[in-house]
């Protein structure tokens, strides 16, 4: 992903005030450019590195900031960057996992208007969005909502309908839907391809629905996570070939790997039920209790068929906690 002070959007491609009724520079002055320091012996250092940069947006006047959680995953340092240029400190609140959603706090007095939280639910495929960036128009993009549907992530992740927007932001990470009423939608999460009736691939961002945020919010402000015991984390990488699920990669020193599953394995059931989807896969693994519980796989490997149990963990245990300096 480039730095977000290294690029712009083609003008051509960004909002103009008059498309909205509402007050669009208003709005985008609520974006924030974030640059996170993550130690380089944390968990997640080698996959997603030790210098992590992108937006995030203010939800709350006291210096509540929302972006998307694998930003400020394990980070030591938060750096946020406000439109008039200047520079604050943050600390990471928390993130979720279930969600992908982080919460900072600035640690300095921003006099910034925050951007009003709208119902994703409400949004239909076809309406006018902005995918708002820090920096303005210049770094935010005019699109459309092109579908609302379930997305699986081969890194044990699964939204029950997610938010797909085009054309897609360059920088998505932390950027800010913004709904026709200038509210917001949700938080970008990644740019995927997309082929549209058999043409040329189509970049296109996920992004994650706000509505998810209501009922973790309180949690994810007070302690850093959502309540209730957490799923079974087993480590593993997976992804859909030919309507088979491969395993393509292991978390290291995760269950999976203590448990020898290997790149290549090919899954066949969770627990004697069939799986043939990412979705289905995952959602199995969590219907087998809570973190912690044995998860029966079968796979195939090397012409075959053999059973594995693997003894589940907790994601965060892996995770360097948020400290305040």
């Amino acid at each position: 992903m480039p730095s977000v002070s290294d690029w712009k959007i083609p003008s051509a491609a960004q909002p103009k005030p008059d498309d909205y009724d509402y007050d669009l520079d208003q709005a985008l002055t609520a974006m924030v450019g974030l640059r996170a320091i993550v130690p380089s012996d944390a968990f997640t250092a080698e996959t997603l590195g030790t210098e992590r940069a992108g937006h995030g947006v203010l939800i709350r006047g006291n210096g509540l900031v929302l972006t998307i959680g694998y930003l400020i995953t394990e980070a030591e340092t938060i750096w946020l960057t406000l439109s008039d240029g200047r520079s604050v400190p943050g600390h990471v609140l928390g993130y979720d996992q279930e969600t992908g959603f982080g919460l900072v706090q600035a640690l300095a007095k921003l006099d910034v208007p925050a951007l009003a939280i709208g119902r994703s639910s409400a949004a239909s495929v076809g309406e006018r969005v902005v995918v708002g960036g820090a920096g303005g128009r210049a770094r935010s993009v005019a699109a459309r909502i092109v579908a609302k549907q379930e997305f699986a992530g081969y890194w044990e992740y699964v939204l029950d309908e997610a938010i797909f927007t085009a054309p897609a932001h360059p920088n998505w990470g932390g950027t800010a839907l913004i709904g026709p009423d200038g509210a917001l939608l949700g938080i970008g999460s990644l740019q995927l391809q997309h082929v549209v009736d058999k043409g040329e691939p189509q970049n296109i961002n996920m992004i994650v629905p706000i509505d998810l945020l209501q009922p973790i919010f309180d949690d994810l402000l007070n302690t850093g996570r959502r309540a209730g015991p957490p799923r079974p984390w087993l480590g593993l990488y997976a992804t859909e070939v030919e309507n088979r699920l491969v395993i393509v990669g292991l978390a290291d020193r995760g269950p999976a790997k203590k448990a020898d599953l290997r790149n290549g394995d090919i899954v066949l059931s969770v627990a004697g039920n069939e799986v043939s989807d990412l979705a289905g896969f995952f959602r199995r693994i969590w219907a087998q209790g809570q973190a912690g519980v044995d998860v029966p796989l079968t796979i195939y490997r090397d012409g075959a068929t053999r059973d594995v149990r693997i003894k589940s963990s907790e994601r965060g245990r892996f995770l360097k906690g948020p400290s305040l300096h």
